[in-house]
């Protein structure tokens, strides 16, 4: 997406396998899709409560990789937070989301919190 950092798949698995320190990765799916699976290691903040986050994200000491179903979602809150004086450069964007993660054979974990019915 124009104007947001991308990170795609494999390079995003390689840093989970080597570093998985060095970055912090948020799912702003909803609850009934995460649900679903995460990627492992992951931390939930659903897209509509990226706002009420916004300054816990914007004062993570590493960089924050994002994603969503497709990447859509993920991009927004990129978006949103980089108008909200984030650097654009520590704000990263899963190109193609957990679909792509998943076509690469990657592996999803199913979260251990129950998950709330809608």
């Amino acid at each position: 997406m124009f104007g947001v950092k991308e990170i795609d798949s494999v390079a995003l698995a390689d840093i989970l396998e080597n570093a998985p320190d060095s970055i912090r990765l948020v799912d702003v799916r909803s609850p009934a899709e995460m649900a679903q699976g995460v990627l492992p290691g992951s931390e939930a903040v659903p897209l509509h409560l990226v706002p009420l986050r916004a300054t816990e994200l914007l004062e993570s000491s590493k960089p924050v990789v994002f994603y969503c179903r497709s990447g859509v979602r993920s991009a927004q809150a990129c978006a949103f937070l980089g108008s909200q004086g984030g650097d654009p450069e520590r704000l990263i964007n899963l190109r193609g989301g957990i679909m792509d993660w998943v076509r690469q054979g990657n592996q999803v974990v199913i979260p251990e919190s129950p998950v709330m019915a809608g």
